[in-house]
Protein backbone atom coordinates (compact mmCIF):
# COMPACT_ATOMS: atom_id res chain seq x y z
CA UNK A 1 0.00 0.00 0.00
CA UNK A 2 1.28 3.46 -0.90
CA UNK A 3 1.08 6.28 1.61
CA UNK A 4 1.45 9.93 0.77
CA UNK A 5 4.08 11.07 3.24
CA UNK A 6 4.27 14.81 3.78
CA UNK A 7 6.51 17.15 5.71
CA UNK A 8 4.79 20.22 7.08
CA UNK A 9 5.06 22.90 9.71
CA UNK A 10 2.37 22.84 12.43
CA UNK A 11 1.37 25.67 14.73
CA UNK A 12 0.99 24.79 18.40
CA UNK A 13 -2.47 23.41 19.15
CA UNK A 14 -4.17 23.75 22.57
CA UNK A 15 -5.51 20.41 23.86
CA UNK A 16 -7.29 18.81 26.78
CA UNK A 17 -5.77 15.40 27.54
CA UNK A 18 -5.34 12.51 29.93
CA UNK A 19 -1.90 10.86 30.14
CA UNK A 20 -1.49 7.36 31.55
CA UNK A 21 0.37 4.07 31.18
CA UNK A 22 -1.26 0.86 29.96
CA UNK A 23 -0.60 -2.43 28.17
CA UNK A 24 -1.60 -2.51 24.50
CA UNK A 25 -4.44 -4.98 25.11
CA UNK A 26 -6.13 -2.45 27.44
CA UNK A 27 -5.62 0.48 25.08
CA UNK A 28 -9.09 0.52 23.40
CA UNK A 29 -10.80 0.63 26.84
CA UNK A 30 -8.40 3.32 28.17
CA UNK A 31 -8.84 5.45 25.03
CA UNK A 32 -12.65 5.13 25.15
CA UNK A 33 -12.84 6.04 28.85
CA UNK A 34 -10.45 8.99 28.43
CA UNK A 35 -12.33 10.40 25.42
CA UNK A 36 -15.60 10.01 27.33
CA UNK A 37 -14.28 11.98 30.34
CA UNK A 38 -12.87 14.75 28.13
CA UNK A 39 -16.08 15.01 26.06
CA UNK A 40 -18.09 15.24 29.29
CA UNK A 41 -15.86 18.11 30.45
CA UNK A 42 -16.13 19.84 27.04
CA UNK A 43 -19.93 19.63 27.25
CA UNK A 44 -19.77 21.20 30.74
CA UNK A 45 -17.68 24.00 29.21
CA UNK A 46 -20.13 24.20 26.27
CA UNK A 47 -17.14 23.90 23.92
CA UNK A 48 -16.86 21.57 20.94
CA UNK A 49 -13.54 19.90 20.10
CA UNK A 50 -11.54 21.91 17.55
CA UNK A 51 -10.46 18.81 15.61
CA UNK A 52 -10.32 15.00 15.60
CA UNK A 53 -9.35 13.20 18.82
CA UNK A 54 -5.80 11.94 19.10
CA UNK A 55 -3.57 9.57 21.00
CA UNK A 56 0.10 10.44 21.51
CA UNK A 57 2.55 7.60 22.12
CA UNK A 58 5.62 8.54 24.16
CA UNK A 59 7.07 5.05 23.79
CA UNK A 60 6.29 1.87 21.87
CA UNK A 61 6.63 -0.61 24.77
CA UNK A 62 3.49 -2.69 24.18
CA UNK A 63 3.52 -3.97 27.80
CA UNK A 64 3.83 -0.46 29.31
CA UNK A 65 2.69 2.21 26.85
CA UNK A 66 3.05 5.83 27.95
CA UNK A 67 0.07 7.42 26.18
CA UNK A 68 -1.83 10.68 26.06
CA UNK A 69 -5.43 10.78 24.80
CA UNK A 70 -6.95 14.13 23.99
CA UNK A 71 -8.88 16.57 21.88
CA UNK A 72 -7.63 19.72 20.18
CA UNK A 73 -9.53 22.74 21.56
CA UNK A 74 -9.92 26.40 20.59
CA UNK A 75 -7.98 27.74 23.60
CA UNK A 76 -6.39 26.59 26.86
CA UNK A 77 -8.92 25.60 29.54
CA UNK A 78 -8.64 24.91 33.27
CA UNK A 79 -7.62 21.42 34.30
CA UNK A 80 -10.12 19.14 36.02
CA UNK A 81 -9.06 16.00 37.90
CA UNK A 82 -6.96 13.84 35.60
CA UNK A 83 -7.87 16.03 32.59
CA UNK A 84 -4.89 18.26 31.84
CA UNK A 85 -4.53 21.33 29.66
CA UNK A 86 -1.60 21.61 27.29
CA UNK A 87 -0.64 21.73 23.66
CA UNK A 88 0.69 19.76 20.75
CA UNK A 89 3.95 21.64 20.12
CA UNK A 90 4.62 23.64 16.99
CA UNK A 91 7.30 22.41 14.62
CA UNK A 92 8.04 20.18 11.67
CA UNK A 93 5.95 17.01 11.37
CA UNK A 94 6.11 14.11 8.96
CA UNK A 95 2.58 12.82 8.42
CA UNK A 96 0.54 10.34 6.41
CA UNK A 97 -3.10 9.30 6.23
CA UNK A 98 -3.61 5.57 6.78
CA UNK A 99 -6.82 3.77 5.84
CA UNK A 100 -7.41 0.41 7.46
CA UNK A 101 -7.36 -1.59 10.69
CA UNK A 102 -5.36 -0.29 13.64
CA UNK A 103 -3.71 -3.70 13.93
CA UNK A 104 -2.07 -3.15 10.51
CA UNK A 105 -0.45 0.21 11.26
CA UNK A 106 3.09 -1.15 11.51
CA UNK A 107 3.56 -0.77 7.73
CA UNK A 108 2.81 2.98 7.50
CA UNK A 109 4.98 3.61 10.57
CA UNK A 110 7.87 1.67 9.02
CA UNK A 111 7.52 3.58 5.73
CA UNK A 112 7.47 6.88 7.61
CA UNK A 113 10.55 5.93 9.69
CA UNK A 114 12.35 5.03 6.43
CA UNK A 115 11.30 8.35 4.80
CA UNK A 116 12.52 10.32 7.84
CA UNK A 117 15.92 8.60 7.74
CA UNK A 118 16.31 8.86 3.94
CA UNK A 119 15.49 12.58 4.03
CA UNK A 120 17.97 13.45 6.78
CA UNK A 121 15.52 14.10 9.63
CA UNK A 122 15.47 12.79 13.18
CA UNK A 123 12.38 11.74 15.14
CA UNK A 124 11.65 13.60 18.37
CA UNK A 125 10.19 10.50 20.03
CA UNK A 126 6.42 11.16 20.17
CA UNK A 127 3.97 9.61 17.71
CA UNK A 128 0.55 11.22 17.23
CA UNK A 129 -2.46 9.43 15.77
CA UNK A 130 -5.56 11.49 14.89
CA UNK A 131 -8.73 9.44 14.44
CA UNK A 132 -11.22 10.74 11.85
CA UNK A 133 -13.77 7.96 12.45
CA UNK A 134 -14.19 4.93 14.68
CA UNK A 135 -14.90 1.22 14.47
CA UNK A 136 -18.30 2.02 16.03
CA UNK A 137 -19.19 3.88 12.80
CA UNK A 138 -17.34 2.16 9.94
CA UNK A 139 -15.78 -1.26 9.14
CA UNK A 140 -12.11 -1.63 10.20
CA UNK A 141 -11.04 -1.43 6.55
CA UNK A 142 -12.50 2.11 6.36
CA UNK A 143 -10.84 3.55 9.48
CA UNK A 144 -8.98 6.80 8.72
CA UNK A 145 -6.00 7.72 10.89
CA UNK A 146 -3.50 10.53 10.42
CA UNK A 147 -0.09 9.61 11.81
CA UNK A 148 2.10 12.63 12.66
CA UNK A 149 5.69 12.35 13.86
CA UNK A 150 7.59 15.46 15.02
CA UNK A 151 11.06 15.71 13.49
CA UNK A 152 14.16 17.89 13.62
Amino acid sequence: MEFKIELNERKSQPVLFIRTRTAVENLPKVIGESYGKIMQYLSELVEPPADAPYTAYYNLDMKDLDVEMGFPVAKLFSEKGDIKSGEIPQGKYVSAIYKGAYSQMEQPYNEMFKWIEENGYEQKGVYYEFYFNSSNDVPESELLTKIAIPVK
